[in-house]
């Protein structure tokens, strides 16, 4: 029988060397597209969380108005980004992906996970079947994690 501690070292040991191959196929990504960390990381929020204000993200990424202004500026430019006055608040702007700006971070989203498929090309069918299962236990633990987490703030 496994330990707890045992299998919280081999699941760190495993999210290293993802984060390590995410990682640096999302740095690739962005270099070769052009954009900087913040301005990554501020596409993948409009594209989970959907419309944002600039409030929020100031707020998310602990940086000025002005410093949020400059960094939407940059992917308004783009067009990657729509800006637009909040229609319950004039003095107020809501940001939103533009498609070219989801095209992309679906490209990158893509391209992060790009090394997993050759990883379950080494295993076999019965270990792809017990890392499917554990896999699926995980999945339905962190979320409920995650809701508990979730209802506890509010």
């Amino acid at each position: 029988m496994i330990s707890s501690s045992q299998l919280v070292q081999t699941m760190r040991r495993f999210m290293d060397i993802a984060m390590h191959y995410s990682m640096r196929a999302s740095g690739h990504f962005m270099k070769a597209k052009g954009l900087s960390t913040p301005q990554f990381s501020l596409l993948m929020q409009l594209h989970h969380r959907g419309v944002c204000g600039m409030s929020e993200i100031s707020e998310q990424f602990e940086i000025t108005p002005a410093a949020a202004s400059q960094l939407v500026d940059k992917l308004v430019q783009g067009g990657l980004v729509h800006r637009e006055e909040d229609p319950h608040d004039r003095r107020a702007k809501s940001l939103n992906l533009k498609e070219k700006g989801r095209e992309l971070i679906l490209k990158g989203i893509e391209q992060r996970y790009h090394w997993v498929e050759p990883l379950v090309g080494q295993l076999t069918a019965e270990e792809r079947a017990k890392v499917n299962e554990a896999l699926d236990i995980m999945t339905k633990a962190a979320k409920e994690m995650e809701a508990a987490a979730v209802q506890h703030q509010a």
